[in-house]
């Protein structure tokens, strides 16, 4: 099946919503070959994935994928997700899992996906880890660690068992130095379907596309962003140069724009005021930003980001607001009293 698959791809033809279905059936099939696999991904990426094939192998990787029992009061509270791509390099500490605890601390429901490291040296994973928080918790665990303390952390490769037969054809092109749709699929399959989400991705072409594509998976309001650091890019927004954003909420309308850190006031920073380190290192840089001991360049990419999340979690009624609700949700201490109860919480289950 991948082979003609792979035949029509070449032939500059877009999948459609059936064709697609046998690529998810062969992709995680384990009899067919990982290098039938890798040049069936091979072929997608050099034809281009469209809006359309996105969203189908996001759709159908989601039926795959281990379902949460969230209760319906939960569900109704809205819930939130901030992650990124990942494949920025640029070894920043973990923006988006500190913004994720900070969020969750001002009253907004999150269900952080994640997963370890992969082109970075430590992933949300392995930050969550490092500082004492379970990863392992069931489906039924999750769900109610969710409902009781407004946050959970769902490993990726826990609730997507179907990767197991595609991790190989994914490294084999990543050997060879080539991307797939999975680079970017990962954010779009949160097995509890938020309602809405703070992208980030490391090229700003993918800002519109992927925002479209939450959109049609059903989420209500997010914020796809891509920031530049001098010549390069960053998949949080950023402190240090402009930022495309790409967002929409609910069927209201669809908007691009951009986010300059002169639009925020913010001092001089530069990239390495914003590095990390392993899991360990970086825990102590999150827990230092975290219970405002530090109060430089690292909080204010903390601000930044909380801020938008907590607009599209609909606590605040812009950025600056949000930017506001985080510093003084940091300030009052009730991050660092989230995060003891997250650890408390997860030595229950």
């Amino acid at each position: 099946m991948l082979d003609s698959l792979i035949r029509h791809i070449q032939g500059s033809k877009s999948l459609d919503l059936e064709q697609v279905q046998s690529a998810v059936e062969a992709l995680t099939d384990p009899d067919v070959s990982v290098a039938t696999k890798a040049a069936f991904l091979t072929a997608l990426s050099a034809k281009g994935e469209t809006i359309s094939e996105i969203e189908s192998f996001a759709s159908e990787l989601l039926k795959r994928s281990v379902p949460i029992p969230i209760d319906p009061a939960t569900r109704d509270r809205g819930i939130v997700d901030v992650c990124g791509t990942g494949g920025d390099h640029l070894n920043t500490f973990n923006i988006s899992t500190s913004v994720a605890l900070v969020v969750s601390a001002a009253g907004v429901t999150v269900a952080k996906h994640g997963n370890r490291a992969i082109t970075s040296k430590a992933g949300s994973a392995d930050l969550l880890e490092a500082l004492g928080i379970r990863l392992d918790l069931s489906p039924e665990a999750s769900a109610e660690m969710l409902a009781r303390h407004g946050f959970v952390f769902l490993f990726a490769q826990a609730y997507h068992p179907a990767f197991k037969h595609i991790g190989p054809a994914r490294r084999l092109c990543a050997e060879c130095g080539q991307r797939t749709i999975f680079n970017f699929l990962g954010p779009l399959l949160n097995p509890a379907r938020p309602t809405g989400q703070l992208l980030g991705v490391s090229r700003a072409d993918l800002c519109e596309p992927l925002a479209r594509v939450l959109q049609r998976l059903g989420v209500r309001r997010a914020m796809v962003v891509c920031g530049r650091v001098g010549d390069a890019t960053m998949d949080e927004l950023s402190t240090l140069g402009e930022s495309s954003i790409a967002e929409f909420y609910h069927d209201r309308g669809f908007s691009m724009s951009t986010l300059s850190p002169a639009d925020l006031g913010l001092g001089r920073a530069t990239l390495e005021d914003l590095a990390g380190g392993d899991k360990h290192r970086n825990a102590e840089i999150v827990m230092a930003v975290l219970s405002g001991r530090d109060r430089g360049p690292k909080r204010d990419a903390v601000l930044l980001n909380a801020g938008a999340a907590l607009f599209v979690g609909g606590a605040v009624t812009s950025i600056a607001e949000g930017w506001d609700l985080a510093g003084r949700t940091i300030d009052e201490g009730r991050v660092v009293q989230k995060v003891e109860a997250l650890r408390g919480a997860s030595g229950s289950f």
